[in-house]
């Protein structure tokens, strides 16, 4: 398998809190990767810490190596603009524009202007098609993307994410605000989309790691408790703490 982005000695403060401690794991090329654990673990700081979005902290510090490719992250000579159209983000709650489902889409394209304005229509259509939304905006490009369930506004920003052309995916807890029907949706989705893309995903949800992940990491009080494939973790824990979080016990 090949490696996506590898992750040694990881340390991440916010002032003098430390949120995690010595994370080290590697996250392979189009494979979903899971993030579990309780609350406050450090899972989300761990991905912001991937596309460097904790640059918008104030008092907020990693240390450690985080590589991309040929790109260290943490480096603060790294192009963030550049890193952050490579490894897009999906965030907790939908977060469309107040904008047209098409000045959705395309806000990121336009912005950045690397694509040329006759391929905008085109790209437009591929998003929503990978996002599997197209069939259901189609007729309606032009009017609010706040005229959308709450399920299509989660595709449409993924939609968007994508428009952008990334190699890697983050997930926070991107069907927390949804209901069942439009979970199993973004899950459907997600099936189709690592076979482009790499995605890394914090979950609430233990049986959602179980069911799309490959592979998932256990985190616990800013430590990497246990990692490795997902059917492994889940059916033979080599680390009680991990045992004892998936059975209930705790958490």
């Amino acid at each position: 398998m090949q490696t996506k982005i590898r992750v040694e000695n990881l340390n991440f403060y916010y002032g003098n809190f430390q949120a995690l401690k010595n994370i080290s794991m590697e996250i392979y090329e189009n494979k979903i990767t899971a993030l579990i654990g309780p609350s406050g673990c450090g899972k989300s700081t761990f991905i912001k810490s991937i596309n460097r979005m904790y640059d918008l902290i104030d008092g907020a510090v990693a240390k450690g190596s985080i590589s991309f490719d040929e790109i260290e992250i943490l480096d603060k000579n790294t192009d963030v603009v550049e890193l952050r159209k490579r490894i897009g983000m999906v965030f907790q709650k939908p977060n469309p524009f107040p904008k047209s489902i098409t000045e959705n889409v395309l806000y990121g394209v336009k912005r950045h202007g690397d694509v040329p304005k006759i391929e905008w229509l085109a790209l437009l259509e591929s998003s929503l098609k990978k996002a599997s939304l197209f069939s259901e905006v189609e007729h309606k490009l032009n009017q609010s993307a706040f005229s959308l369930s709450g399920g299509q506004q989660q595709r449409l920003c993924i939609a968007r994410t994508l428009a952008t052309k990334p190699e890697v995916l983050l997930m926070d807890e991107p069907t927390s605000a949804l209901d069942p029907i439009a979970t199993a949706k973004i899950e459907e989705l997600l099936e189709e989309l690592k076979k482009e893309y790499t995605v890394i995903i914090v979950t609430h949800s233990m049986q959602q790691a179980a069911r799309i992940s490959d592979y998932t990491g256990f985190f616990l009080n800013g430590e990497l408790i246990e990692f490795g494939l997902t059917k492994t973790l889940f059916s033979t824990p080599k680390d009680k703490r991990t045992e004892d979080y998936i059975t209930g016990r705790f958490g």
